[in-house]
């Protein structure tokens, strides 16, 4: 039953009934005109049209962000790698490649990750020696008086999980196809420190970096503070140790005015493995190397004097780092040794030439960014003592690697002196094992 006259007229039909009108919904007006101006288009640009707008305004609304369109062509011609991840700032290819072999950001895997321009992490394993060669003319060396010259010999290997049963054989190679495995296994801490097993294929090829300590002994980790720093040398380095035993061996030669000389082959006092091994920094020029070796030969009960007069302990670790060649020598008497010459890209990139430190050339010292610095003839190191024993291996390898090193020279120990003389091709007549016992002639 109507109740008003404008119900009466429409039920007679005198009136059209009408559609209710829709409820205005209340608009911000702040807002609206706030985002008006910020979307406005500069001056000389043509205004976004409807569709646009609410495509974004649709976007904003559900939380979505808004990407910038790719063209296909770009993205096809350059996929992006899986098991290289850099830094926004690559630079080059060749640059990459430079200091890149299968890294990955993994700390805790084989792979040291790349950061800003060089490895983090393990960077370099392998086993290690040291020799003493005695003064011209002395055959039954009683004290380090009658020390030549001490040497550290560098064989790097592959990380020992990635070494199977089968493969033996020389150099420093792994396998590519277990590289990727590698990546995603669960890895004991510290594997990534772990030497792969000695060459006992009757071979000769294996890679090796020989370096000549100065002063004829290793800086002392038991000294305070970090004021024990000593020189070394890379003397030689190469990929048969055919060339290594003749230069390690006896020698004669004639002389003007003391006629026929003679030099006693090298002594191996010293038998373990190693790790070079990067700390991770904000900055590379904060960024410190550290080598850490465990003796496996002689056993702990069995190091003596010649050990000790030469800083050769069970366990220690140094601070590593190498000089830049185009600095000026620190020590006048190295002012007339013809320094390595490193690529442009190393100078750069490790060195900061032309944009770090004071001088054109760069920084004076660097730490060592990639193994690869080491491979030059003459390159001069600085050893800065950092710390003795298992602890202190540990404290500078971090992440368990010290104890994972421990353990595996340990295991090795068990081997015969015979077969640790064969491995890097030394015959036991003419290099004596007698220093591997501790004690002077």
């Amino acid at each position: 039953m109507p109740t008003t006259r404008h119900q009466t007229a429409i039920q007679e039909g005198r009136l059209k009934k009408e559609d209710p009108q829709p409820v205005k919904k209340r608009v911000n007006h702040r807002r609206a005109k706030s985002e008006d101006h910020v979307k406005s288009p500069g001056k000389g640009k043509k205004p976004a049209s409807a569709t646009a707008t609410a495509k974004r305004r649709g976007a904003k609304e559900t939380g979505i962000e808004e990407k910038p369109h790719r063209k296909r062509a770009s993205s096809e011609a350059n996929p992006p790698s899986k098991r290289i991840r850099v830094s926004e700032d690559k630079g080059s290819e060749d640059d990459q490649s430079l200091y890149q072999s299968g890294a990955s950001q993994t700390c805790h895997s084989a792979f040291p990750s790349f950061s800003m321009c060089g490895y983090i992490g393990t960077i370099e394993r392998g086993h290690i020696y040291f020799f003493y060669r005695p003064r011209v003319e002395v055959e039954d060396v009683e004290s380090i008086d009658e020390v030549r010259n001490l040497h550290m010999l560098l064989i790097p290997r592959p990380p020992e999980f990635l070494s199977s049963s089968e493969d033996n054989g020389a150099g420093s190679s792994t396998d590519p196809t277990k590289t990727e495995e590698a990546e995603m296994t669960l890895l004991s801490r510290g594997a990534d420190a772990v030497p792969a097993a000695p060459v006992t294929r009757n071979t000769s090829k294996q890679h090796y970096r020989l370096i000549t300590i100065g002063k004829k002994k290793l800086p002392d980790p038991a000294a305070k503070g970090r004021h024990d720093v000593f020189w070394g040398t890379v003397t030689s380095i190469g990929d048969d140790l055919l060339g290594l035993v003749e230069g390690l061996g006896p020698k004669t030669y004639e002389t003007k005015t003391r006629g026929t000389r003679h030099s006693g082959a090298a002594r191996l006092l010293a038998r373990g493995g190693y790790a070079i091994v990067n700390t991770e920094a904000r900055v590379p020029s904060k960024r410190e190397t550290h080598l850490g070796y465990h003796i496996s030969h002689p056993s702990p009960s069995e190091m003596g004097d010649v050990q000790a007069s030469l800083g050769v302990y069970s366990s220690s670790s140094f601070v590593v780092q190498v000089k830049n060649p185009r600095a000026p020598a620190t020590i006048p008497s190295m002012s007339h040794i013809k320094e390595p010459e490193y690529s442009e890209e190393i100078m750069k990139k490790v060195f900061g030439a032309g944009t770090k430190g004071r001088e054109s050339f760069g920084l004076k010292f660097a730490s060592v960014e990639m193994p690869e610095l080491l491979d030059h003839p003459k390159a001069q190191l600085l050893f800065i003592a950092a710390r003795e024993g298992s602890q202190g291996l540990e404290t500078s390898l971090g992440e368990g690697r010290g104890e994972a090193l421990e353990k595996a020279e340990d295991q090795e120990a068990s081997r015969r002196i015979g077969d640790v003389f064969k491995e890097i091709g030394l015959d036991t007549e003419i290099f004596l094992p007698d220093a591997l016992e501790g004690k002077w002639a």
